[in-house]
């Protein structure tokens, strides 16, 4: 079966492969949000275990993905080798860190707005707050499908299709995070599940303008392969992990997040 899409989207251009692929992540996140049709309350245990197996998912992929690849695909040796990453790098990082300093956003524990001050509803500033964490997702396999459509070998289309299946297993509790949450503060299940599904809608925008950015300039890979691995991680230091250790279930994210870093490693090391 996997080999079966593999082998599809090695077929098509490298921009519709990017967006079939960010449109699955999509998916996901949308049944994440129809949990919404069945359920009123969080389970905050559960939600923090599923936002640690976020966490670690993003970490392992923002290496094994993104960051090693951009490291050996660079020329040279030595400081020059890894300079490209570490640019990019940086650059993927402060990249999220002016968008949380500029876009309004709230967390799932509704406790203080980020951001520069709005008069926007709760509702606009929660599905802000997980479209910002989607960007860099988006940006990450779209620039995989245009690297591995560039013949570049430490960029294939198996390693874009895993990225993929990664980001979506772990877009399943965003989707939960941003609905439920909603569906409590007295919002209809439709409207809900509606914010919540629509948080994802810029991965297919980010995956597609990432795989046709490369496809045009593929010197800039490996930058782009690190910038995408660098505002990950800022996402999951700066949001996602903060938030796992809010009501005290630590035990739990921590768990949580070395389930997802061990899957994604074994997924990406083994079919990627």
């Amino acid at each position: 079966m996997l080999d079966t899409i593999i082998d599809y989207l090695a077929s098509i251009s490298p921009v519709k492969a990017a967006f079939l692929a960010t449109l699955f992540t999509w998916l996901l996140t949308a049944v994440g949000a129809g949990f919404v049709f069945f359920f009123k309350q969080m389970n905050r245990p559960l939600l923090d275990a599923m936002l640690g197996f976020t966490g670690g998912v993003m970490i392992a992929a923002s290496f094994w993905s993104l960051l090693a690849p951009a490291i050996s695909m660079s020329e040279g040796e030595g400081f020059i080798k890894v300079m490209p990453a570490a640019l990019g790098f940086v650059g993927g990082s402060l990249f999220i860190f002016f968008l949380d300093k500029v876009l309004p956003h709230l967390h799932v524990n509704f406790k203080k707005a980020e951001g520069i001050k709005t008069p926007w509803q709760k509702t606009t500033l929660l599905v802000l707050a997980i479209t910002m964490h989607n960007i860099p997702e988006g940006l990450a396999v779209g620039v995989l499908f245009g690297g591995a459509a560039s013949a570049m070998p430490e960029a294939t289309i198996a390693g874009a299709v895993v990225l993929a299946l990664g980001i979506g297993l772990q877009n399943l509790p965003e989707g939960i995070a941003v609905a439920v949450p909603l569906r409590r503060m007295g919002m209809s299940r439709r409207k809900s599940f509606f914010f919540g599904q629509s948080s994802a809608l810029v991965e297919p925008i980010a995956g597609v303008l990432g795989a046709a950015a490369i496809t045009i300039f593929t010197p800039v890979l490996p930058y782009a392969l690190a910038f995408a691995a660098g505002a990950m991680i800022f996402v999951v230091i700066e949001e996602v992990i903060p938030e796992t250790q809010q009501a005290g279930n630590t035990d739990l994210a921590t768990l949580g997040f070395i389930g997802g870093f061990t899957i994604m490693m074994i997924l990406d090391v083994a079919l990627g």
